[in-house]
């Protein structure tokens, strides 16, 4: 049979698969990003014309003190390039580098680390801000600002809300539950408590069929995300959009809701990628390295496919987890489910008590109710993974086999190499919505 060679987004290093080529009907990819001249040019004109708000420049003059919001270990975010040009805009206003903090926006998961965090940020902002990691659980950390309309309590880090100055600077790219990351994102649950983070992620908003993948318009997630950062709002946002490289492409700053909606539209004309379909398998990834370093991070690449994969279907999953399950209230929440649908049921009726990271339990859910999941992970042993409600395989090949013997030798196949990065639609779908 002959075959076709496909490079998936896997670790550091990317993982070259072979498929029976009849059966491959597509490869669903980003569209090619337009790379900036000068990254750091960008992001400065970016700063100096901002979108729905004044200059930073303008905006910091006169301010004692600033806080700028980082995305954690998990995001590729050129940080050093970005940050630098902030902390030039910031003391050219007479804001001194030993005035910043800057805040890792870790949400619900770990600390990263010191070599993390000079990776990530760089030796200007190492060497000059003060840097501090968010713990969602340190009450003493949080600062309460009310109850929401839909009842989440809304806890958010002392940091962050007193500074005199408010930064973010984050990324846009899809995301399995708010639509789209960055803007507002970076407040809530970037720099959210813990029971803020669980009132928000739960059965109330993720079981509304809106809540997924590059949908904003009525998404619940998103719009009470949205809500609970205007009650702290930052006063300038500057949010990335990177190309097939990681590198930047484009620069989006400003108010939080206008230049935010500006860099989606962009990034949603390069993620979304249509096939005809539906389809019977699907072989995808959780776009490599870094947001493949753990199972719990692997839940984005299992829901994303969801759209354009038949029930019954099966979609295989090749991700690292390097770092094997994640952290231990997600391993922990895991290892009690027993029955999946039934955890489901019991959460989506109240009946289950609401524990940490329960929300990805809840995705993962979505995925192997109504589809068959593998996952190739070579950081967690086949005997763990059989224990996660998903089959384990050692090879995407092996998978792909097992589910030709079952579905048929015409079955048709559709490989994403990017995983969560892009958006995938069935082209009736698309077309009808246009």
């Amino acid at each position: 049979m002959a075959t076709m060679k496909v490079r998936l987004e896997y670790g550091k290093n990317g993982l070259e698969v072979e498929l029976p080529d009849k059966n491959v009907v597509g490869v669903l990819r980003l569209q090619e990003a337009v790379r900036a001249a000068d990254a750091a040019e960008a992001v400065r004109t970016a700063i100096q014309t901002p979108i729905g708000a004044r200059p930073l420049t303008e905006l910091a003059q006169g301010k004692t003190d600033a806080c700028i919001v980082v995305c954690d270990v998990t995001r590729p975010v050129p940080n050093p390039i970005v940050l630098s040009e902030v902390l030039d805009a910031l003391e050219l206003a007479g804001l001194a580098s030993n005035k910043v903090k800057v805040l890792i926006a870790t949400g619900t998961h770990r600390p990263n680390d010191d070599q993390e965090l000079r990776n990530m940020l760089g030796y200007r902002v190492m060497a000059e801000c003060e840097v501090i990691n968010h713990f969602c659980t340190d009450t003493d950390d949080m600062v309460h600002l009310g109850v929401s309309p839909n009842g989440v309590p809304i806890w958010l880090n002392r940091h962050y809300v007193h500074a005199d100055l408010k930064i973010t600077a984050g990324m846009i790219e899809p995301h399995f539950m708010a639509g789209f990351a960055g803007g507002r994102k970076m407040v809530m649950p970037g720099v959210a408590a813990l029971e803020t983070i669980q009132a928000w992620h739960s059965p109330q908003f993720l079981e509304d069929p809106l809540a997924t993948n590059g949908v904003i318009e009525d998404n619940p997630v998103h719009v009470e995300a949205t809500w609970i950062a205007n009650q702290c709002r930052p006063d300038f946002i500057v949010d990335v959009a990177l190309d097939n490289e990681k590198k930047i492409a484009k620069v989006f700053a400003g108010d939080m809701e206008q230049a935010w909606e500006t860099g989606v539209r962009y990034v949603q004309g390069l993620t979304q990628a249509e096939i005809e379909g539906p389809i019977d398998i699907c072989v995808t990834t959780c776009g490599g390295h870094p947001l493949d370093l753990t199972y719990y991070q692997t839940v984005k690449g299992m829901v994303g496919p969801l759209p354009i994969v038949r029930p019954g279907g099966a979609i295989i999953v090749a991700s690292e987890c390097s770092e094997g399950i994640g952290n231990h209230h997600f391993r922990d929440a895991l290892f009690r489910v027993g029955d999946i649908r039934t955890w489901l049921e019991r959460a989506i009726s109240g009946e289950w008590e609401r524990v940490a990271d329960q929300w990805q339990i809840e995705e993962l859910a979505k995925a192997v109710r109504h589809h068959r999941v593998y996952v190739v992970a070579s950081g967690i042993s086949q005997e763990e993974l059989a224990q996660l409600h998903v089959r384990p395989a050692p090879t995407v090949e092996a998978a792909v086999e097992e589910c030709m013997r079952d579905f048929g030798p015409e079955s048709r196949i559709c490989v994403i190499p990017k995983g969560p990065y892009v958006l995938p639609v069935l082209k009736s779908v698309s077309s009808s919505d246009s």
